[in-house]
């Protein structure tokens, strides 16, 4: 009996031993400074990034909570567009699933600088002075627009003045001073949402800047510059192309 015991042990250590040169591999390919790091393998390679807490702190504890639990093990990488972003973390592959729930948005408009710019002097915001007037005037449909046009064209004259960071607010919108928010660079990972306070376990990773997605996504990571041909990969090869196959968390700090 005690040979089978040692033998059943001798083979369990083994199965360590072969095991812990991959554990030791993703470690050893996040950056040598302090942080908190996630190996996001996937089937074109790995993607090493960044994870930012004092930016996102809840956003980082669900990326870092569903990625222990596998949850985004064999998820692809459902909408691609190039010259923009990589979207994935949808269980469904569809762009409509999650993981059970939703929570808020953890944005700092001061720190961005959304309220110090005026929305008539941000070209990207066009589409949310209009989007606050149409929620103001009550308008539902296409041909009570068109009615009331000259009264949608004064309301958002009237909007012009007024700050990013406030008519965002008009739109459902809300803010948490404190937060090191960071705006979307490139490589940058952010939520994917359908409104206001709508994060699940959807996100992307820039492929360029994109500050017309300021104060309106979450970004909690930032892809380190080695794993960008990886992400390049990714977008080239398409819709549904390419997939997670494991995520890594290390923890530096």
């Amino acid at each position: 009996m005690f040979r089978h015991r040692s033998t059943a042990l001798l083979a369990a250590f083994t199965l360590f031993l072969v095991a812990l040169p991959a554990c030791k591999g993703k470690a050893a390919s996040v950056p040598d400074r302090k942080g908190l790091f996630a190996v996001i393998s996937t089937d074109k390679g790995d993607l090493v990034v960044e994870l930012l807490p004092e930016a996102a702190p809840k956003t980082v504890e669900n990326f870092v909570t569903l990625s222990k639990k596998g949850f985004y093990d064999g998820i692809i990488f459902h909408r691609v567009i190039p010259q923009f972003m990589a979207q994935t973390g949808d269980p469904q592959g569809t762009g409509t699933g999650g993981p059970g729930y939703k929570f808020e948005d953890e944005i700092d408009a001061a720190a961005l600088g959304l309220d110090q710019v005026k929305a008539g002097e941000a070209p990207y915001y066009e589409r949310q002075m209009m989007m606050a007037v149409i929620r103001k005037l009550g308008i539902e449909d296409e041909a009570t627009f068109q009615q009331r046009r000259t009264e949608v064209e004064r309301e958002a004259r009237s909007l012009a003045d007024k700050s990013v960071k406030d008519v965002l607010e008009l739109n459902g919108y809300s803010f948490k001073s404190g937060l090191k928010s960071v705006p979307g660079k490139r490589g940058t990972l952010g939520m994917a949402n359908s409104g206001p306070n709508t994060n699940g376990s959807q996100f992307f990773i820039n492929q360029v800047e994109t500050p017309h997605l300021n104060g309106l996504h979450t970004f909690f990571g930032q892809l380190e510059d080695k794993s960008f041909p990886v992400l390049d990969q990714i977008i080239n090869a398409g819709n549904g192309n390419s997939k997670i196959t494991g995520v890594e968390i290390v923890d530096k700090r």
